[in-house]
């Protein structure tokens, strides 16, 4: 790019047409105008959002549905503290975000200017890194560092604060400047040494699993995965996030694992003699009781991030690099495994313990979902909120791609589903995009429904619409003798109408004999967004399901006759 006199503007307009960014997430204000000036000169298309919010999580759905950093523009207080709650859920889940805030002028830093916020403090606890621009001259190296860093290593969130003098200053900017980031280090390769043992002791283990996790996504190790998988006949779990890093239609898939993961993932967890981690932290909806989780079984983990190590268990085996890298490498050591016993075990227990629902009376959540997957043949972008919607969607709609799952994990974010939506189906305008939400969260981020109009979006919103927020009334029928407190949803709107308000389709389900009509109709429909509003039963619950802090011989199979002090259908 032709070197000329710039304003900090348009050095930053610049420096994101440089990294090849086709959408903006953003809303104007005082503080941001002069970015938003110069973008109307430049190729890269705004996306107006009704609140910040939803730019971040339309920017992380971006983000995780390609693997690129999703761009967010806002303007300063409010405006930036409104995508706090985004930049949080991207953090905890690994994704790569910038976050560009406008701020108020550098003279007035401090002194409690109109709509001045300490952003950068305010975010360093659920950032990556941080920037406060002060010098026009630094735009173009700190932009070159915020995507460098949001997409290297372990992903996530940049933010950079902007003053407003800054944005309006002119100066002549060098494109070409030096990355200033001494001491990141991004591990590759992993130890070859502590490959060798993983090896050794994968090749001796004669009931082993593999759990794959956020990071073999990340890294693109779905293919060597498959290789170690197939090549030593090993068994493969996978986290919520992890959906999509192993073809979950595949024979040796046992899909997920932990608090409500399938029964026999679970039980091959209980009964194993070795578990190789790859690229997963062990959080604690998979470990439940940490020192009873997989007690006798030794333990391999396979991470980029040093500060996963010990962190919740001691793993007897830790390798330090990228995913793909180190299994790759792997793959050349191993032997094929004698896990034929183990194997003939395992679908033992799929037999004896498939996910099930009844198919009579009112309409089944699971039913619903079962029905999408069969429709969409395993072939859609699926998002979700948070809940019983989640898991159930977890449980029923298997993930065949790399990029087909997005759902907020740790941070467990509602509201985080329809709008990461908007952002998966303006990277792929051409594939099926589902947002499985509850009528809780979806409440949260409506407001973007006319996002997804004005830009002709025909992303599909299944409401599963039991008129609770569900998982806390399940705890709360399960752990605290059915007294609900704050749960009830009376006087949700009309979705359908909600809908047609927006200029959206609406459409609705309340039998199980209507729901593959319904649902046909709805993923014909491409001619902008539709709202799909399942009625379903209001009182279901998910299972199978450990509770919290129990170990895995504690899993219930199905509803308990009374509260829940003993586990029932335990294993």
């Amino acid at each position: 790019m032709a070197t000329k006199i710039r304003d900090g503007a348009q050095a930053i307009i610049d420096s994101l047409q440089q990294n090849d960014v086709e959408f903006i997430f953003g809303y104007p204000g005082g503080a941001n105008m002069p970015i938003f000036d110069a973008l109307l000169d430049s190729p890269i298309k705004l996306i107006l959002v009704r609140h910040e919010q939803g730019a971040t999580h339309m920017a992380d759905g971006y983000a995780r549905s390609t693997g690129r950093a999703g761009v967010v523009l806002v303007t300063s207080g409010p405006g930036a503290t409104n995508t706090i709650t985004g930049i949080m859920t991207a953090q905890m889940d690994s994704v790569p975000l910038v976050v560009i805030c406008g701020q108020t002028i550098t003279p007035n830093l401090g002194l409690d200017a109109f709509q001045e916020a300490d952003v950068s403090g305010i975010s360093y606890p659920v950032v990556k890194h941080s920037y406060l621009i002060k010098n026009p001259n630094d735009i173009p190296r700190v932009m070159k560092e915020a995507f460098y860093i949001a997409e290297s290593g372990r992903p996530g969130p940049v933010l950079i604060d902007v003053p407003k003098d800054v944005a309006v200053a002119k100066f002549e900017p060098d494109y070409n400047a030096e990355l200033q980031i001494p001491g990141y280090k991004i591990p590759t390769h992993g130890d070859s040494a502590r490959i060798a043992e993983a090896a050794d002791l994968l090749n001796k283990a004669k009931k082993p699993i593999l759990l794959v996790g956020h990071g073999a996504i990340i890294s693109d190790a779905g293919k060597a995965v498959k290789s170690l998988a197939e090549q030593m006949r090993i068994p493969v779990t996978n986290t919520l996030l992890g959906k999509g890093a192993f073809s979950e239609n595949h024979k040796l898939s046992m899909g997920m694992l932990g608090m409500h993961g399938t029964a026999y993932a679970n039980m091959a967890v209980l009964n194993c003699d070795l578990i190789m981690s790859i690229g997963s932290r062990w959080d604690d909806r998979i470990l439940g009781k940490t020192d009873e989780f997989c007690k006798n079984a030794k333990k391999i983990h396979v991470d980029i991030d040093p500060a996963e190590f010990n962190k919740m268990i001691t793993p007897d085996c830790s390798i330090l690099g990228d995913a793909r890298l180190v299994i790759e490498e792997l793959n050349t050591m191993i032997q094929p495994g004698d896990t034929n016993d183990w194997l003939k075990q395992i679908e033992k227990w799929k037999k004896k313990y498939p996910l099930k629902y009844l198919k009579k009376g009112g309409l089944k959540a699971q039913f619903v979902l079962d029905e999408l997957n069969r429709l969409t043949k395993s072939n859609a972008i699926i998002t979700t909120d948070v809940g019983q919607h989640q898991m159930w969607a977890a449980q029923f709609c298997k993930t065949t791609g790399r990029y087909d799952w997005l759902s907020s994990g740790g941070a467990g974010t509602m509201g985080f589903g329809f709008p990461a939506a908007i952002g998966a189906q303006l990277a792929h305008p051409n594939k099926l995009v589902v947002a499985v939400v509850g009528d809780g969260g979806f409440q949260m981020t409506s407001a973007e429904l006319v996002t997804a109009v004005l830009n002709k979006l025909p992303i599909k919103i299944l409401i599963i619409n039991n008129k609770y927020l569900g998982m806390v009334r399940q705890w709360q029928a399960l752990f605290f003798d059915n007294r609900y407190s704050g749960v009830d949803l009376e006087g949700n709107p009309d979705f359908v109408k909600l809908a047609e308000a927006y200029h959206a389709k609406g459409f609705r389900i309340k039998r199980n004999a209507d729901v593959t009509r319904i649902l046909t109709d709805a993923l014909n429909y491409n001619d902008g967004p539709c709202i799909i509003d399942a009625e379903v039963e209001k009182e279901d619950n998910v299972f199978p399901m450990i509770p919290s802090g129990a170990s895995y011989d504690k899993m219930v199979l199905e509803r308990p006759k009374k509260k829940m002090d003993k586990p029932v259908g335990s294993t």
